[in-house]
């Protein structure tokens, strides 16, 4: 039974939630309704809830005021509710892929940063900061193979990384077989062991 039937409940108002804003994800439309929370009074936060892609707001009657603060709330949000930044498990989830490449896509430039978000975590002292995206570029990727594109690319470097690798681990291991080499005697020393030889081999009487 959907939250908002109940009997002392006669105050009721939904907004539907645009694809253009939810870009097809439920993480994303999750978000969206806690970040609706976050802008209502203490008293009124749990009275917004979603519901198959609307935002219901519903309250008792004798919650008349609080009733039209919120909702007056809620309509001012929904103007701008598309160019709501994207935030890191949002854009996982929209463009289906991993922590890992978001976080090498970002530092490399090709997941651009549209700014950062500090929040503190429930029940916590502790902040955290993170980076959010643009959600018209994220659009634009999700409508394009460019995600597709630099998987590919990201399994060349890994394989180009992984040759070179291979051949200046080649390299050291035959530098330090060739500094291990006993070196040639020269000089004096090989004239000295000469001579000795060409003195004994005299005295045999080859010589003679």
């Amino acid at each position: 039974m959907p939250k908002h039937e109940n009997n002392d409940i006669e105050l009721l108002r939904t907004w539907t939630l645009p694809s253009k804003a939810t870009l097809g994800s439920a993480v994303r439309a999750k978000g969206i309704l806690l970040e609706m929370r976050a802008r209502l009074p203490m008293s009124s936060k749990k009275s917004l809830v979603l519901e198959s892609g609307e935002l219901v707001l519903a309250m008792p009657a004798e919650a008349k005021t609080e009733f039209h603060v919120a909702a007056g709330i809620v309509s001012a949000a929904m103007n701008d509710i598309e160019t709501l930044p994207v935030i890191p498990r949002e854009i996982q989830d929209i463009l289906t892929i991993k922590p890992g490449e978001r976080h090498r896509w970002l530092a490399d430039g090709r997941l651009p940063s549209a700014g950062t978000r500090t929040v503190r975590l429930a029940g916590r002292a502790r902040q955290i900061t993170f980076h959010v995206f643009d959600p018209r570029f994220v659009e634009e990727l999700l409508d394009s193979s460019a995600v597709d594109e630099w998987r590919e690319d990201d399994v060349a470097a890994a394989a180009e990384n992984r040759r070179r690798a291979a051949y200046k681990a080649k390299l050291t291991r035959s530098l330090k077989k060739g500094s291990r080499s006993p070196s040639p005697v020269t000089g004096s020393a090989e004239a000295s062991t000469e001579l000795a030889d060409w003195d004994e081999f005299g005295r045999d009487g080859f010589l003679r």
